[in-house]
């Protein structure tokens, strides 16, 4: 095993100098979007020339630089939220209540605090620029008697209410649009290319999002303008002018060159903000280059075959995922050392490390499909199991012990987050079908209490438990293997002793555990009736399939990479290392897309996505569930393509072999 020295040294070698690199950027950038809105927010048609050299010099006063420094210090804490909530896999709520969950957040409140404050501060730098009017919370007014007194400047006020207004819905809008959600592109592009055509949807996506923001706070403030204006004006000891019009009024409201003001403000905050999260996403997403093979000890933990099995972070994961894509495409030499053996001892430890994860990573979605495709043709209720029938039997056993090193997944945690599709636990810990996606389910009032027996600990083989085809794996579990199984799984009828005895049966609850479950379901019908509480939570089924594939990119890469390696060994592959694993990788490829397959027959499954709304959110992963069905059927069509008739040969059962046909034919 490699120290936490070894396993973090991506994230202080590579993320956090791209992570600087992109800050450095948007900070070089501040200076022109800068000037760009001290021209736009000072700009006169009458008066252009005189316009143009105000802006140059206040562009070089004290104020101006103060301003620029303050703006780059909430330019680097934007970059550094970027780094600390970035995620390759987005977290999809399957229900309001979920929704809700993250809203209210302890982290998130914290998030939403955070970007308050920036978007005071950007507020601050704006009035400075703008002056005029704008340039002062406070100043000298007349009283009715002829005194002079302190009076409270409300156009100050409102422009740097309207910055925390932007700033709490931009950190809003970031959970609900999945804004620290970071996707890899498909056309690999150079850094400058990918910068400039995002930046027209920078502009637009900064300019309409403040538009609506400003239109939901004058609402507010029209409505609650009152009370920070009677709290401002009591902490700081200061007056209402009573001859100046208030602005949480009609007419005060509608001041056009308070309106622009207040939108450009909010635009040059959103821009700024927008283009550094643009760039972290660009410099995050780089591809890098991974060795297959080290000549040094020390440096063996940043192999590719050691880093794909590394649980964390998971954009090392999905790095290295992307490098195998490329490389098994794109470069002979490196799919040469893939092939390779090892010297002394002759061993193909590259291929066996590289090809087990992969499948691993297959055989881990096509368990969460079956798990997910049960759970719906249930209704949310699983089907009694008895004792007896939980464990495989003697036939079942017999098919997977071939493939039990290349297929079975290790064990998972079952975890609030999606990310727990990558992580690992200690041998023999606790297994579950199901991932992150569908545990609101268990703990949802709702939900039924059969349907908790889906987390119990269950053989990871793709064969146990629910069926993706009636000669491959059985529809439910059997007491007895008749011959017809026997005969299909290729194994012979285990004998009687081997069967589990029909006379066990579950314990019968207590009369306490009893009396709970009845007050319990109880509770639940009382509340299923109250039409709000349903709403929240009952299940949105288009979210949960696409939280069930939100991690797919790593699947597609896994595909890609698996399917070129099998067909450039064709011809490179001088030692057939290859050959001996291509049964387990076609059968899993094969199982895996049945599965697919009968996940796109539900109904919500096989919808197209709803065109999103104009934001920053990218949206790539609702269309992950369709990537990954052409991916995987043109990945099929790759081996078969390359080897023919030579696949006939492969020991494979019946049934694949039988959909193996098809794909040689062109009839899938």
């Amino acid at each position: 095993m490699f120290s936490t020295e070894q396993r973090c040294w991506f994230v202080r070698k590579v993320i956090c100098w791209r992570a600087a690199a992109s800050n450095a950027w948007a900070v070089l950038l501040l200076l022109p979007i800068t000037a760009v809105f001290v021209i736009l927010s000072r700009f006169s048609l009458l008066h252009p020339i005189q316009t143009i050299s105000e802006c140059l010099s206040l562009l070089t006063s004290a104020s101006a630089i103060f301003s620029f420094i303050l703006l780059c210090g909430v330019i680097l804490m934007i970059g550094f939220l970027n780094l600390e909530y970035y995620t390759v896999i987005p977290a999809i709520a399957c229900s309001k209540i979920a929704l809700l969950g993250q809203l209210l957040h302890p982290r998130q409140f914290v998030n939403s605090l955070v970007h308050c404050i920036m978007g005071i501060i950007v507020a601050w730098c704006c009035a400075i620029t703008i002056g005029g009017r704008y340039e002062t919370l406070c100043y000298t007014c007349t009283q009715s008697d002829g005194s002079p007194q302190m009076c409270l400047n409300e156009f100050h006020l409102i422009l740097l209410l309207a910055g925390a207004f932007v700033g709490f819905s931009h950190s809003l809008l970031g959970v609900i649009y999945n804004m620290n959600y970071v996707s890899f592109h498909t056309v690999q592009q150079y850094k400058y290319l990918r910068f400039k055509g995002s930046l027209p949807l920078v502009v637009k996506c900064s300019a309409t999002q403040a538009l609506y923001s400003i239109r939901n706070y004058i609402v507010v403030y029209f409505f609650l303008g009152y009370i920070p204006k009677a709290w401002v004006c009591k902490t700081l000891n200061l007056h209402l002018n009573s001859t100046a019009q208030p602005l949480d009024s009609v007419a005060g409201l509608l001041d056009l060159s308070l309106l622009y003001h207040l939108w450009i403000s909010a635009t040059f905050q959103l821009f700024t903000w927008y283009i550094t999260l643009q760039l972290f996403r660009i410099f995050i997403t780089e591809a890098y280059s991974f060795p297959v093979q080290s000549s040094f000890t020390e440096d063996a933990h940043q192999c590719i075959s050691k880093v794909l099995t590394d649980k964390q972070p998971m954009i090392l994961k999905f790095l290295a995922l992307q490098d195998l894509a490329l490389l098994s495409q794109h470069s002979p030499s490196r799919r040469c050392e893939v092939f390779s053996l090892s010297q002394p001892g002759g061993h193909p430890h590259n291929w066996n490390a590289i090809s087990k994860e992969c499948l691993s990573l297959m055989t881990d979605l096509t368990q969460r499909l079956v798990a997910y495709h049960d759970t719906v043709a249930t209704n949310g209720r699983a089907k009694s199991l008895s004792t007896g029938s939980e464990r495989k039997t003697s036939s079942e056993t017999s098919v997977t012990s071939g493939t039990e090193d290349l297929m079975s997944p290790r064990p998972t945690l079952l975890m609030k987050t999606p990310a727990s599709v990558f992580a690992r636990s200690i041998v023999g810990g606790p297994q579950s079908p199901l991932t992150a996606p569908f545990t609101p389910d268990l703990d949802s009032p709702f939900a039924s209490p059969a349907l908790r027996r889906l987390t119990a600990p269950v053989d990871c083989s793709p064969w146990h438990g629910t069926v993706q085809s009636p000669h491959i794996m059985r529809r439910g579990p059997k007491l007895w293997s008749t011959s017809t199984d026997s005969q299909v799984n290729g194994s012979p009828v285990p004998s009687p002793a081997s069967v589990p005895s029909p006379k066990q049966e579950t314990s019968k609850p207590s009369v306490l555990a009893q009396f709970l479950h009845n007050r319990k379901e109880q509770v639940k019908n009382f509340l299923a009736k109250r039409v709000l509480i349903m709403y929240l939570f009952n299940k949105l089924p288009e979210a949960s399939s696409q939280a069930l594939f939100a991690d797919s990119q790593a699947h597609i890469w896994a595909l890609e990479g698996l399917s070129y390696l099998v067909q450039a060994s064709f011809s490179e592959d001088h030692f057939g290392v290859v050959q001996t694993t291509l049964p387990s990788i076609l059968s899993c490829m094969l199982v895996l897309q049945e599965a697919v397959d009968r996940h796109f027959k539900l109904p919500h499954a096989s919808s197209k996505p709803i065109k999103s709304t104009i934001s920053m959110g990218d949206s790539s992963y609702k269309t992950l569930r369709f990537a990954l069905r052409a991916t995987l059927k043109t990945a099929i069509y790759r081996i078969t393509a390359t080897f023919g008739d030579h696949l006939k040969a492969v020991q494979l059962s019946a049934e694949h072999r039988k959909r193996l046909q098809h794909f040689l034919e062109y009839k899938e």
